[in-house]
């Protein structure tokens, strides 16, 4: 029987809303919203309708071989028309090491009502749904009601996130869970403590708000009766989210950033998302021979790390919100321009990423890879960004955090505005070998997203890595001036690059620096992989 399709996310019971939507007919983008929504009901701190993303597609069409639709739905949270660009500046505390963020005094950015950005997430799981999807809105809602109602249990992934630590200022998971009478009604024991691997979970709360959305569109939260109990919320607690912000709300329909690598077209996404990071790194590289150079060794390290700082570096100094600042994409983008940042590298140039200090690495936010019958393909990412831990009683779900990604010094590419949306890493990708869809793909993990994805890539076009390789293998990350490594790369391979003077920061976590999922599509068959980091599968329908 021809398969109907793949879905590969982090969270099985998603990737079961997103199967069955194929098999009753849905097409690629009724699985990813299915899956959305479960996802937002049983990874709760990764995402959510609160939350924000971007998301990729590929639709074939009826014409021409290779012809069909490649476009983006980006929903970047945006800041509060109630801010204002100087409203931190003298409270600066530090910045993130791998550049997620800024600590301020009493962490006012990281952790409660202040922390909420605009939620873009629910208007564009709608609009992308109206503009292509099959099934009726109610039954992609249908399964995360279902969660939502009968319960989930905590998976091993997300009870390691429910207990990580704080990291140079910023709240630690427990303390964003245990923000909320709700959040510790949810999520903790009597103690108080993060619910352990296996202890179930019931939002009765969830269940009730997405039935609403389920009968009232996406309305029922920007404008209607859930609209009216956030505004009274946030009025209540010194929030900036306003009535008008979340009528407001629209998703934004934009053409994918393209650029070449050997060959392969590769689609990503525009500003305010990652994509620009992706293909200047890819520009870099193509002008070295990495296969030559051993797949992680010491060299090719060194060279990868080096095209990683500077894309970081013009990341922070030119890359922002397009509808803010000039971004020069035709620049950032070049071949010329990248020549002549790998021949720096080749001179032995070292990149200095420039960081008012600090030390904290995000591991949230979730993604989706799905492939359906005809060829459709949809590659979502989408998170909370640090959630702020705030939950409205009665409506069940967390809100985002995303002011903690703004950078509080005026007159920089990321500062604060109101209106304007934060940079994020996420990078939803397709990969194209001629006219036709290859590899799909994406991940989790902050700033640290690109450089999962980056990786992959590399593994599979000049390492001709298979999928279940390309993914497993270790990684290595330089957002900063340090190289963060996965602890299954070797010590011999990390000492060498000690004793050329680079700082290594060994993670004790074996699979780490993003969670890439992805698709392989083959003339014959589809290959699915779902990064071993997390609890996630890959399911053929």
């Amino acid at each position: 029987m021809k398969s109907r399709g793949m879905v590969v996310c982090p969270q099985p019971e998603a990737a079961e809303a997103g199967v069955e939507a194929l098999r009753e007919g849905g097409n690629a983008v009724d699985a990813a919203i299915a899956c959305a929504f479960a996802q937002s009901v049983v990874d709760p701190l990764m995402c959510g309708i609160a939350g924000f993303g971007s998301m990729a597609l590929w639709l074939p069409g009826s014409g021409a071989p290779g012809s069909g639709v490649n476009e983006y739905f980006d929903f970047h949270a945006a800041a509060s028309s109630a801010v204002r660009p100087d409203m931190w500046a003298d409270i600066l505390e530090g910045e993130t090491r791998d550049g997620f963020g800024f600590i301020l005094k009493d962490r006012v950015n990281d952790i409660g009502y202040q922390a909420i950005a605009v939620p873009a997430a629910l208007r564009a799981y709608e609009t992308a749904h109206r503009a292509y999807g099959r099934l009726p809105w109610s039954r992609v809602v249908e399964p995360a009601i279902r969660w939502a109602e009968e319960g989930y249990f905590v998976r091993p992934a997300m009870s390691a996130f429910f207990n990580e630590g704080s990291g140079m200022g910023r709240a630690a998971t427990a303390e964003r869970l245990a923000f909320s009478a709700t959040g510790r009604a949810l999520y903790c024991t009597p103690s108080g403590a993060p619910k352990p691997t296996g202890a179930p979970i019931r939002n009765p709360d969830m269940a009730e708000t997405l039935r609403l959305i389920a009968r009232d569109g996406a309305d029922a939260f920007y404008t209607g009766e859930i609209a009216k109990r956030i505004v009274a919320d946030m009025a209540a607690n010194g929030g900036f989210l306003t009535a008008d912000d979340l009528a407001n709300v629209a998703a934004q329909r934009a053409e994918p950033l393209t650029g070449e690598y050997r060959g392969r077209r590769i689609s990503t996404n525009p500003p305010p998302g990652g994509g620009v990071m992706l293909l200047e790194m890819l520009n870099i590289l193509e002008n070295f021979d990495l296969a030559a150079l051993g797949h992680n060794s010491p060299d090719y390290m060194q060279v990868v790390s080096e095209a990683m700082k500077r894309a970081t570096i013009d990341k922070d100094a030119r890359v922002g919100d397009p509808a803010f600042i000039d971004v020069p994409l035709d620049e950032l983008t070049s071949k010329a321009y990248a020549a002549t940042l790998a021949e720096a590298i080749r001179r032995g140039e070292r990149a200095s990423v420039p960081r008012v200090g600090a030390n904290h690495v995000s591991r949230d936010t979730t993604h989706i890879s799905i492939v359906d019958g005809e060829g459709g393909c949809v590659s979502l990412t989408h998170s909370l960004g640090m959630p702020s831990g705030v939950i409205t009683d009665g409506l069940g779900f967390m809100y985002n955090g995303c002011m903690g990604v703004f950078d509080p010094r005026p007159g920089h590419a990321g500062s604060i505005a109101p209106g304007k949306s934060r940079f994020s890493a996420m990078c939803p990708t397709i990969v194209f070998e001629g006219d036709s869809p290859s590899l799909v793909l994406g991940a989790p993990g902050g700033t640290q997203i690109v450089m999962g994805v980056l990786q992959v890539i590399l593994n599979v076009l000049d390492f001709g890595m298979n999928l279940a390789a390309a993914v497993s293998a270790p990684r290595f990350s330089s957002t900063g001036n340090a190289i963060d490594v996965s602890n299954r790369i070797p010590r011999y391979v990390t000492r060498e690059l000690e004793e050329r003077g680079e700082t290594i920061i060994r993670n004790p976590v074996g699979y780490t620096i993003g969670w890439v999922h992805g698709i392989h599509i083959h003339a014959d068959r589809l290959d699915g992989m779902a990064d071993p980091g997390r609890d996630g599968v890959a399911y053929e329908a």
